[in-house]
């Protein structure tokens, strides 16, 4: 392919595609050059300057007529399964949005079908036009046994195995850095053998800082999406650990944390634009990379700058750069035509050197895939739940109890550790839409163990019915709230029958449904029609008295044990700043 390239860029062989006459955003010296063409030969491409010498008879010119000539965006954070949509059904929307290469970390599949939902997600990726890179998932289980069951483990032997993998660049997220400040010898081995294949290690460590913070970049870890506060990037920045500033659907961090740059003037080049979790109904309306690098640009960061940290960024943090990440000779023909580069609309995209959208159109086909049986059978409970199996008994017939309850807010993924007094009715702990707080529990839907973990849930609003989810992170066991038992009977019932999603009910009447029967995560739907049973969910949750704006993630993450303060596992409550189990009431 080099001396092909290079006979392309004389002129001894012609090009297959030309685009003329682009105004280069130059990623690598952060310049705007006019009057621009650029030259491909099969999926590289082969020259960037004047390509007249290099058109033939059948040589494909596309004339950009001065519009701005961008790399292919990367997103170098991203669960797809959040999604809930397949990696192809990802695919056909964020091509439309300039996207021509993603990270993914699937640790949401892994959780429960462990290396074998890796394994599927990087197969079907194979000969899409959206370049999938995969970080193998570091925490799988989320925490200890001791407090949740999940449907899978996975540990050093494993995460060796998958590091010997095309197309895996890094290990993913490390979540339990407390697990790595302590020294403990899954999370350390398994970053010694990332260290050891040549594969950078992605952090995960919220809002720890000093003396911590060196410690967990001091095992090898190098980047970190994390960052809520200005604070927190800036010292990330300064170890030496990329920046990776989210701005998701339900966790919007990007406006405070983008002040390292805008306002504190630091060296933008280890800052990275990520969108980690995006809903379906975002994705379709919003966009993904290109709503962030939009919002950086509205938050003050120049629109060369922008662009820079979500391309040649992120491709020399992953050391692919080489391939991917910029409009250079031998790069792959990933090209982005925009009509507009402070508004970052997205014309035509080019993914290896073929055309791949135009105008808000896909114009490739790419087929559904096909799911084994053992990827949609995976929400199993040892028998239906009963309005009995939810009920928290109290020392007393009537009066108030004191209990431990999760407190939510929108938009945040810590929770608070609250102490609220609850009635009690014929010796049962009862919800109180009064006092905003409904009773929550976590079905095991992975090992048939029979576990059920009650909680209560103050934020979210409600007056009346119950939701329910098979996605629940990290271990995604089957996670039902309500105001009362028999919605909330119904609610997990149903999700169990058709093999996982998302539901909401009320009044014995399910109002919403979302089918995920890919692992309880995911649908082979198109990501509009998923869209639009999204939007209904929406609607069902506000009938009930939700007024969140992204509530659904909020809710996914009561059960994730490594996040403090407070969360219910099917294990029970955890108190998350302790690392220890603890009773629904205080008494």
């Amino acid at each position: 392919m080099t001396r092909t390239l290079v006979a392309t860029a004389m002129g001894r062989e012609k090009a297959d595609l030309v685009v003329k006459d682009g105004n280069l955003v130059n990623v690598y010296t952060r310049e705007l050059l006019e009057g621009v063409d650029v030259a491909v030969k099969g999926d590289r491409i082969a020259l960037v300057g004047e390509a007249g010498h290099t058109v033939g008879l059948n040589t494909v010119t596309i004339d950009a007529k001065g519009r701005y000539l961008a790399p292919g965006f990367l997103d170098g954070h991203v669960h797809v399964e959040s999604s809930m949509v397949t990696v192809t059904q990802f695919a056909k929307v964020v091509l439309l949005h300039g996207t021509t290469g993603a990270f993914i970390d699937p640790h949401e599949i892994a959780n429960v079908l462990g290396l074998r939902g890796v394994e599927l997600m990087l197969e079907e990726s194979k000969g899409l036009p959206l370049k999938v890179f995969v970080s193998v998932p570091s925490c799988v289980p989320a925490s200890s046994p001791e407090f949740e069951t999940a449907g899978a483990e996975m540990g050093p032997k494993e995460v060796e195995e998958a590091l010997k993998w095309d197309s895996v660049v890094a290990l993913g997220e490390v979540m339990n850095y407390p697990g790595v400040i302590g020294g403990d010898g899954k999370m350390h081995g398994e970053i010694e053998a990332a260290l050891r294949s040549g594969k950078v290690v992605e952090g995960h460590s919220d809002s720890i800082l000093d003396k911590e913070l060196a410690a967990y970049a001091s095992a090898g870890i190098t980047s970190c999406h994390e960052s809520t506060r200005k604070v927190d990037g800036l010292q990330r920045a300064r170890l030496g650990v990329y920046t990776m500033v989210r701005e998701g659907s339900a966790w919007r961090d990007l406006a405070e944390v983008i002040r390292i740059v805008t306002e504190g003037g630091i060296d933008p080049r280890r800052v990275c634009l990520v969108t980690d979790d995006r809903h379906p109904k975002d994705l379709f309306e919003e966009g993904g990379v290109d709503h962030v690098v939009r919002r950086a640009i509205r938050e003050g960061v120049d629109p060369l700058v922008a662009v820079q940290m979500a391309t040649l960024n992120t491709a020399e943090h992953f050391n692919v750069d080489l391939n991917v990440g910029g409009i250079a000779p031998s790069r792959f023909a990933d090209i982005l035509i925009l009509d507009g580069l402070t508004d970052v609309s997205v014309n035509t995209v080019i993914a290896d050197g073929r055309v791949v959208a135009k105008e808000g159109r896909l114009i490739v086909d790419l087929k559904p895939p096909r799911y084994p049986d053992y990827a949609k059978k995976t929400v199993r409970v040892k028998r239906p739940l009963e309005p009995g199996d939810l009920v928290v008994r109290a020392p007393m017939e009537t009066g108030t109890v004191r209990a431990h309850v999760i407190g939510v807010s929108e938009g945040k993924i810590v929770t608070k550790h609250l102490m609220e007094g609850l009635p009690v009715r014929a010796g049962a702990t009862q919800a109180s839409s009064q006092q905003d707080i409904v009773k929550a529990a976590v079905v095991e839907r992975h090992k048939l163990t029979g576990n059920i973990g009650l909680g209560f849930v103050k934020g979210f609003g409600f007056k009346s019915g119950a939701v329910a989810s098979t996605v629940a992170h990290d271990s995604h066991n089957l996670l039902v709230m309500g105001t009362n038992d028999e919605d909330m009977v119904l609610a997990a019932n149903e999700l169990v029958r058709i093999g996982g999603g998302m539901i909401a009910v009320k009044d014995g009447e399910v109002i919403a449904l979302v089918e995920l029967p890919i692992a309880g995560l995911m649908s082979p739907e198109e990501i509009q029609v998923v869209s639009e049973k999204m939007k209904g969910l929406e609607s069902a949750w506000v009938d009930l008295g939700c007024d969140m704006a992204s509530p659904f993630m909020t809710m996914s993450f009561l059960s994730l044990s490594v996040l403090p303060e407070l969360r219910v596992t099917d294990k029970g409550l955890i108190d998350t700043v302790e690392f220890k189990k603890i009773g629904v009431l205080a008494d």
